[in-house]
């Protein structure tokens, strides 16, 4: 299928910050998506948590399965809007990667122990994993992405007027037009992760019991598609799998009519039209923006606040708080090569070393971190 004029073409790329040579016949958003998938980041989503810890159970999401139905939501959508489906599965794939161990609440708790230096955004990780922590290739530190790839990551949720410090820095040395609307790539990536994890976790707190169908019936939409579901079988197993497709389907479809509408009535010539819109292209309807905040505001109460998933959150959160908070105190117990890296206790150089090396571990790494650090009978 022929790209639309305003799809961010591959041959008009602005390159990468470290010259290469086209090696091969791929595009050079299809060398991103290839590096991103086999990085270390991205093999490690697998043991970080989505909402319930990996032990919980084997058939909860985690940070890589949720990637990888970001990533078909997200081409499924550019397909149809006629995107560069790479760029945009690029983008699908990689806004994860800078997550630490157990979610948000791993997340703030890190945060708080790197109060005094800036704490800790998911965000900003994920570009330093990108642009410097992965360790492949010989000629540079990270993965080398086009200019496309890191302005698309940068800008995962719009524009960035007050960018994290390490944006900031990185956009001093190789500017991102972080204040302008990102690419049509980029917001839908953006999309297909609030139509995933908002489906998938309707799904996860069904199979684990935090709520019944009864309680979501009268949720809009969700309550006719449920309907739908119970209608065609009685096993509560096939009605959830049957709820959920066609939630996904309800929202994809909603986004692809309202986008379309949009660039229409926008008529861009080109990606960079796209990126001096005055706001994004690619959205929901404004009655399927309101039903998707009842959903929202529906799983905070239910799910995010449930007091088996409170009681997990609250321990992940000490766990990561007490191991930045220790290891900046006192980096001479992190391994050599950190401790080398950190130098001085309570120092920007050591909160640099402990942010990097925290968020770099899985779950069941960080639960095992923690013990021989605090636990006198655990081996060191």
């Amino acid at each position: 299928m022929e790209q639309a004029c305003y799809a961010v073409r591959a041959e008009g790329s602005r390159g990468r910050r470290f010259s290469a040579s086209a090696s091969d016949d791929r595009s050079p958003y299809q060398r991103d998506r290839d590096r991103v998938v086999h990085c270390s980041a991205f093999r490690k989503l697998q043991y970080k948590t989505q909402v319930f810890v990996t032990h919980e159970g084997d058939f909860y999401r985690t940070r890589l399965t949720h990637s990888l139905e970001v990533a078909q939501i997200a081409r499924s959508i550019a397909r149809r809007l006629r995107l560069d489906e790479d760029l945009t599965e690029t983008l699908a794939l990689a806004h994860d990667l800078g997550h630490p161990p157990f979610g948000h609440a791993g997340e703030n708790g890190l945060h708080e122990a790197l109060a005094g230096f800036g704490g800790f955004d998911h965000n900003a990780q994920s570009m330093r994993v990108v642009t410097l922590l992965e360790h492949r290739y010989a000629a540079f530190d990270g993965l080398n992405l086009t200019w496309e790839s890191l302005e698309g990551l940068a800008k995962h949720n719009g524009p960035l007027l007050d960018p994290p410090e390490y944006i900031a820095a990185f956009d001093a040395q190789y500017p991102l037009d972080l204040a302008r609307q990102p690419s049509a790539e980029a917001q839908v990536a953006a999309l297909a992760d609030d139509i995933a994890y908002n489906t998938h976790d309707l799904d996860d707190g069904l199979r684990a019991g935090l709520f019944g169908f009864a309680d979501i019936a009268a949720l809009p939409m969700v309550g006719e598609a449920l309907a739908e579901a119970q209608a065609l079988t009685p096993e509560a197993n096939r009605v959830r799998h049957e709820l959920s497709r066609r939630v996904i389907n309800a929202l994809v479809h909603d986004v692809i009519g309202e986008s379309a509408a949009r660039l229409l009535a926008l008529a861009p010539l080109d990606a960079e039209a796209i990126r001096g819109a005055l706001g994004p292209v690619i959205g929901f309807s404004g009655g399927m923006g309101a039903a998707n905040t009842q959903i929202k505001a529906f799983l905070f109460e239910r799910m995010y606040r449930h007091w088996r998933v409170n009681r997990m959150a609250y321990k992940a959160q000490m766990v990561t708080r007490a191991m930045g908070t220790l290891l900046l105190e006192k980096p001479f117990l992190l391994p050599e090569d950190w401790r080398v890296r950190a130098g001085e206790p309570q120092s920007p150089q050591a909160a640099g070393a402990v942010r990097d090396y925290v968020a770099g571990m899985t779950d069941r790494y960080a639960l095992d971190e923690y013990a021989r650090l605090t636990d006198p009978s655990a081996p060191a």
